[in-house]
């Protein structure tokens, strides 16, 4: 703290009540509250879910909303799981350069007011799957029993921690398939579990660079070298994987050869720029972050998503096509 900032809080301290300065500090805390269950990380549940419409038969109304339901219900589902590992995790996450700034780890939120979040997101959570559409809602509790175990254990262990983490993206993508009833489909599952194993692996790696093992001991099972190896295969894999999903399962019918074309370079682009982040610009510890703000990366999805979208609507309604020429 400087000089000028030392009288400033002086003076602030002496010219307002300390009841009045506790209520400035309320929003304060609101915001660390809110920090606590990383919004910005819905994001994930706003891409994994949905993938399940890619296989559904029609898009209706319905199907949307019920989608879009278990969207909600995994976001809050997720927060509540952040909060819970942020109670758990404290003493480690200190031991590192930018986990110790999150607000349990800091000091910022206390540990009785964080279990209290965490339960009124449960509660949340609970009224909104029983007040919601009725869905099968199992691909939720393997996610919550799965993460559990995580928090408790399997985070332990390297090699299982990467593939649990992944896991439930694969239960998001099956809850999204639960929503709309649509057959899951297994090279759909399998490229979204490598190509999350390949954000999460960036990440392992930026930690190992970047802190070491003392913060994470499942990472005294991995070095650089092997994040590297683990990397490249599983990005074949996921790319692999996805382009047979949609040279076979999707249902793109006379639009399949229009989609390939395009999504292979752009798909190849997207893949780059990632590694190139986490491999030279060493960007890999929020993969969020890292995708979000590359531009070529951001561009590239969307129009990955942009031509599936027009794709899968002229495969399944050639009416509405055939209309937009006239």
């Amino acid at each position: 703290m400087t000089a000028v900032e030392t009288v400033v809080e002086t003076a602030v301290k002496a010219a307002v009540p300390a009841a009045q300065r506790r209520s400035l500090r309320i929003p304060r805390l609101a915001r660390q509250l809110v920090v606590l269950t990383r919004p910005g990380h819905a994001v994930k549940n706003l891409l994994a879910v949905p993938l399940a419409l890619l296989d559904t038969p029609l898009w209706t109304g319905l199907a949307v909303l019920r989608t879009g339901w278990a969207v909600l219900v995994f976001t809050v589902a997720a927060s509540t799981i952040y909060v819970v590992n942020d109670i758990v995790d404290r003493r480690l996450d200190r031991l590192h350069p930018v986990k110790r700034h999150r607000p349990v780890a800091a000091g910022l939120v206390s540990v009785p007011l964080a279990w209290l979040l965490a339960v009124g997101l449960a509660g949340l959570l609970l009224g909104l799957v029983l007040l919601g559409p009725e869905l099968p809602w199992w691909p939720l509790v393997g996610y919550l029993c799965l993460s559990v175990a995580y928090s408790r254990w399997l985070k332990h262990l390297p090699m299982l921690d990467i593939c649990v983490v992944a896991a439930g993206f694969v239960l998001r993508v099956l809850q999204g398939y639960a929503a709309t009833g649509a057959p899951p489909s297994g090279l759909l599952l399998t490229a979204v579990f490598a190509g999350c194993l390949v954000l999460i692996l960036g990440k392992r790696r930026h930690e190992l660079a970047a802190a070491g093992s003392a913060h994470r001991p499942a990472l005294a099972g991995y070095n650089v070298l092997l994040a590297d190896h683990l990397l490249g295969l599983n990005t074949a894999l996921a790319g692999t994987t996805f382009l047979l999903y949609l040279n076979t399962d999707a249902p793109l019918g006379a639009w399949r050869p229009v989609t390939l074309a395009v999504v292979v370079p752009l798909g190849l682009l997207a893949a780059f720029r990632y590694l190139q982040a986490v491999l030279v610009r060493q960007a890999g510890g929020d993969p969020i972050r890292a995708l979000l703000r590359d531009r070529m990366i951001v561009a590239s999805g969307v129009l990955i998503g942009t031509t599936l979208t027009l794709a899968e609507l002229g495969a399944r309604y050639p009416a509405l096509l055939n209309w937009m020429d006239r």
